[in-house]
């Protein structure tokens, strides 16, 4: 079975998209994290990462990302 997966949350830093799925996982919605980084160019930084989550998931993720999540 193919599920849709979206897209809920893109950084230039990887460590942030890691503590979004983390958030998202300890609120029992699966997640993942696509790193679109340039491996050509690590140190320059191209590129975002991403938390992607099953479309059924979307938008309670949204709202947990922006409510709960403090990125500092």
């Amino acid at each position: 079975m193919n599920e849709t997966w979206e897209s809920i949350y893109s950084t230039p830093l990887p460590h942030r998209a890691e503590l979004a799925k983390a958030l998202l996982t300890e609120h029992d919605i699966p997640a993942v994290v696509v790193n679109r980084q340039s491996s050509s160019y690590p140190s320059i930084g191209w590129g975002k990462s991403e938390v992607h989550v099953p479309l059924q998931h979307a938008t309670l993720a949204k709202v947990i990302i922006e409510n709960e999540a403090t990125f500092s």
